[in-house]
């Protein structure tokens, strides 16, 4: 009677289902780590070296959409010359590409 019930249950499978279901959750992180979180990384890097490579008379653009000339480099916040005599002043976060020097 024992034996009918395992075999029923499926006894010598349900332990090759418990390895499928775990190679199965790994495979899936594999896939998120490679298309959603290594590029948000890589991204995050190449904002990083962009916000240390910041240097006066840089033509810059914010996250606003201001573009202007980086009057002034601080610690945390760049002045921005956006016109002649007209500065403002920014988080470096802010700054999300750099065009070129002036």
């Amino acid at each position: 009677m024992v034996s009918e019930a395992f075999a029923m249950a499926g006894g010598a499978q349900g332990g090759q289902q418990g390895y499928e279901g775990l190679i199965m959750l790994v495979l899936m992180f594999a896939v998120f780590y490679f298309l959603l979180i290594r590029p948000q990384q890589k991204r995050a890097k190449q904002h990083r070296e962009l916000i240390s490579a910041l240097k006066p008379g840089n033509l810059i653009v914010t996250a606003g959409g201001i573009h202007g000339k980086i009057a002034a480099v601080e610690e945390t916040t760049v002045s921005i010359e956006v016109a002649t005599g007209v500065k403002i002043k920014v988080n470096r976060a802010s700054i999300t590409e750099v065009k070129g020097d002036a």
